[in-house]
Order: C-alpha cells, then sequence, then structure tokens
C-alpha cells in the first residue's frame, strides 16, 4: 500500500492536551513519511504549540473544533450535543473517509460511544471491545477487553477471540496465536457463570488456537498471546499490571541509590536496565484499538505524553496496511452466514 494514512488525532483530548498531543503527532510525522496528521481542535491553540515545531507541513493539518469533552462529562448527553468539539470532528472526519483512523487522549466512555454511534459497528459484531498490548516476558499479549464491555455475554468473547486472534496475526506477525480466558484457576470446570458457559465454545471454535484457562498470575510470562475477559476484569488486570510496575521501577531505582557502591553498580547496569524497563513500558506499544468497528478508533491513556501519541498514531499505519478491519469483517460475516 503507497497511499498516505490518514490520521484525526484529537488535539484537545487528556491531560497533556494539546502540548504533548501535538508534539506526539510532529514526532510521528516526522518518524513516518507515509502518516498524514489531522490535528483537531482550536485553531489558534493548536497552530501556537506547531509553531514550536519543524516540520513537513504538508503533512499536518489543523481542523478547528471549538468545543471540549471534558472526562466528567455523560459521555452520551457530551457526543449528541457537542457536534463542534474536537473529538466528535474527529471521528467524524473518519466516518466520513477523509481519515482512515482516530486517535484521542480524551474520555474513555465518549470514544467508546462516538465510535459505535459515529463510527459503527461493522455489520455482525456484537460488541466492539478495547484491546491495548501489554509487556509480557515473551514480548506482548493483547488484552481483550480492557473497558468497553462491562456486562459481555459469552458470544462476545468469542467474537473478542477471534478479532483478537487477526490482530495479533496481522499486526504482531505472530501465526496462529495462542488464546486464553482469564480464569481463577486452570481446571476447566472453574470460574464464574460466564467463563464456564464461554469455555466450551473457545474449545470448539476452530478459528482459534484455544489453551485454556489463563490465570492472572501466569499473564506476565506471556504464557498466551490474546487474552479474553469481560472489561471489569480486563480493566482490573491492566490497572494492576501498570500501577506494579510503576512501584517495582520506583523500588529498583530507589535501591539503586541507597549507597556508594549500589550507585556505582547502577552506572554499570544502566544502558541495559535501561533497555530492559524499556520494554516492560506500556507507552512503547501504543493505544487500544477498538476493534470491531468500520473504521479505527484508538484510545491513549488520559496520561498519555508524547511518545505514547506517536506509537499510538504509527500504530495506526500498520493497521491500515493490514486491513485489520477489512479481515474482521470477512470473518465475522462467514460466521454468520
Amino acid at each position: 500500500m503507497s497511499e498516505m494514512v490518514r490520521v484525526a488525532v484529537d488535539a484537545m483530548g487528556g491531560d497533556n492536551a494539546p502540548l504533548e498531543i501535538v508534539k506526539g503527532a510532529v514526532e510521528a510525522v516526522c518518524d513516518q513519511p507515509k502518516v498524514k496528521v489531522f490535528l483537531v481542535g482550536q485553531q489558534e491553540v493548536v497552530e501556537a504549540e506547531l509553531a514550536k515545531y519543524t516540520y513537513d507541513k504538508s503533512r499536518i493539518e489543523v481542523v478547528d473544533a471549538r468545543e471540549i469533552i471534558e472526562t466528567a462529562e455523560p459521555p452520551v448527553m457530551a457526543i449528541r450535543k457537542k457536534k463542534d468539539s474536537s473529538l466528535v470532528k474527529a471521528l467524524n472526519l473518519v466516518k466520513e473517509g477523509t481519515c482512515d483512523a482516530f486517535v484521542s487522549a480524551g474520555s474513555t466512555g465518549a470514544i467508546l460511544v462516538g465510535g459505535q454511534v459515529i463510527i459503527g459497528r461493522i455489520k455482525g459484531v456484537e460488541r466492539a471491545p478495547l484491546a491495548p498490548l501489554i509487556p509480557t516476558a515473551n514480548g506482548v499479549s493483547l488484552l481483550i477487553d480492557c473497558g468497553a464491555n462491562v456486562d459481555a455475554r459469552s458470544s462476545h468473547l468469542v467474537q473478542f477471540a477471534k478479532m483478537g486472534s487477526i490482530y495479533m496475526e496481522n499486526i504482531m506477525g505472530i501465526k496462529n496465536p495462542k488464546v486464553g480466558i482469564v480464569n481463577i484457576g486452570a481446571e476447566e470446570e472453574k470460574g464464574n457463570s460466564l467463563v464456564k458457559e464461554t469455555f466450551p465454545l473457545l474449545k470448539n471454535c476452530p478459528e482459534i488456537n484455544f489453551i485454556g484457562s489463563v490465570e492472572a498470575r501466569d499473564i506476565p510470562s506471556g504464557v498466551c498471546d490474546v487474552i479474553v475477559c469481560e472489561a471489569f476484569v480486563g480493566n482490573v488486570i491492566l490497572k494492576t499490571y501498570e500501577g506494579v510496575g510503576a512501584v517495582l521501577i520506583k523500588k529498583i531505582k530507589g535501591a539503586m541509590m541507597e549507597t556508594f557502591l549500589s550507585k556505582i553498580g547502577a552506572l554499570l547496569v544502566k544502558p541495559t536496565l535501561k533497555k530492559t524497563l524499556k520494554t516492560f513500558s506500556t507507552d512503547e506499544y501504543g493505544g487500544a484499538p477498538l476493534l470491531g468497528l468500520k473504521g479505527l478508533v484508538v484510545k491513549t491513556h488520559g496520561s498519555s505524553k508524547a511518545i505514547e501519541v506517536k506509537n499510538s498514531i504509527l500504530q495506526c499505519l500498520t493497521f491500515t496496511e493490514q486491513k485489520i478491519a477489512d479481515k474482521i469483517k470477512e470473518n465475522i460475516t462467514l460466521e454468520n452466514e
């Protein structure tokens, strides 16, 4: 695919907007010549940030939007009433075909509602899950769902497993990715009613490589490539993962600064340690795509800095080039025939 991939970015969404959002957009276009970014937000504010950088001006376009959807606002009401918000205008650019993808660090609720209402789900997709990549000992695994569907049914989880497998095979290059369902034990008879109902459906699904139940403690070791769960469980796993990781890094750094000898040791291991810790930073893997929509929607952390914004934009390039939405559509269409 040789065409430019066009990404609509919500310049006003997130704790560090527009400063870090604009910086991340500039870094993305400087890093990848096949990306064009549409920064959607209050024009004078966005342009003032852009003026700080040197970049190919033909590949960043500012789209004026006067309103901002705040995190605490009711999502459905905000989407309906704030038509001139950066989030809604950016989503409409994807709906109209002006852009191929949408990236935002803004309100998760508004992104979930807007993605499904404005862009819409692929026919046959029952629910659209959020699916971030999380670091493991073997590289990364896809956690699906991590925040979109807290009351999922068994049929939803089966579709999550299929969409997650398509994503990992085509985006991460993992052939026949291993799929596991989050459970409180390895035995098939364990779990709540949802897990018990879903397990045999996944076991008898020929499109996926189902390996059975996965306990939370085994996730960091990379026991499977696609981790299937409903959103409440997924979000708890994700937040615990991030919290424990941050504490461990802080503790390691603190221990290395305790004595003169530990400081010398820290200097000796610093390059290797820095490289290792980088692989366990969620910032390196971009945002969480909302799979199963007609267009690509990527949600980044509300506290995202430029590096995560940049990686989320570059993530859209691979997703678009690999035609993930089309492959999900083909899979779901065959399932419903």
